[in-house]
């Protein structure tokens, strides 16, 4: 087992869900509740990474990040470290390719809430920030508890974009996809058996914990 890789990976995986979580709450709540011009372009944004290659999307995020861009030359100016090839990078490119892992199931969440619970909440004295922590939060935990789930889980076993983005940096950017990969390529298939073991050993846990999920939710409605 490469211990370091999976350490990395667990960092990588816990550091997305912590930064996307929010995030898909803030981005959720508009599109489950509310029309604007240009929504149907938002959601399709949000879930381009589904469709995307990961490699495609790994080499648009590469050249985005390379110090010759603004964002690359404006980071590296502020922070002193280049986001290509490091950890940084590593996990911003994991938040976008990770977004609609986070915000669909949220959405959704939202979306099952009825207009007149929330309007009830208001009506009752709550402002809307009361109203988001005491009643919509708590109806969409489900939702919430499946982009949890989600996104830890696919940040953990992905490759093409961690590859692109990151490279093949040991305690850096080598996760343990990548360490399955590198087994493979030096014949060491006990050593890649028991890495791939773990991660399926996760991904039963999220699948599992997903349809506990579901079925709950089912005899809710």
């Amino acid at each position: 087992m490469d211990w370091p890789a999976l350490a990395l990976s667990l960092q990588l995986a816990l550091a997305t869900t912590l930064i996307l979580l929010p995030l898909a709450v803030l981005l959720a709540r508009p599109l489950a509740w509310r029309s604007f011009p240009g929504k149907s372009v938002v959601e399709a944004l949000v879930a381009l990474p589904l469709v995307l290659p990961p490699t495609v999307l790994g080499f648009y995020l590469l050249v985005a990040f390379g110090e010759a861009t603004v964002l690359g030359s404006l980071y590296q100016s502020l922070t002193g470290r280049a986001l290509v090839f490091t950890f940084d990078g590593l996990l911003l490119a994991s938040i976008i390719f990770n977004l609609p892992f986070a915000v669909q199931p949220v959405q959704r969440a939202f979306d099952a809430i009825p207009r007149e619970v929330r309007e009830a909440a208001w009506c009752s004295g709550m402002t809307r920030r009361q109203a988001l922590w005491k009643v919509e939060l708590p109806l969409a935990w489900p939702g919430l508890l499946t982009a949890i789930v989600l996104t830890f889980a696919h940040t953990l076993g992905e490759f093409g974009v961690v590859l692109m983005v990151g490279g093949n940096i040991a305690n850096e950017t080598r996760t343990v996809a990548i360490s399955i990969y590198d087994r493979v390529q030096a014949f060491d298939d006990h050593g890649a058996a028991i890495m791939s073991a773990t991660l399926v050993a996760f991904s039963l846990v999220a699948i599992t914990a997903i349809n506990m999920l579901g079925k709950r939710i089912g005899h809710r409605g």
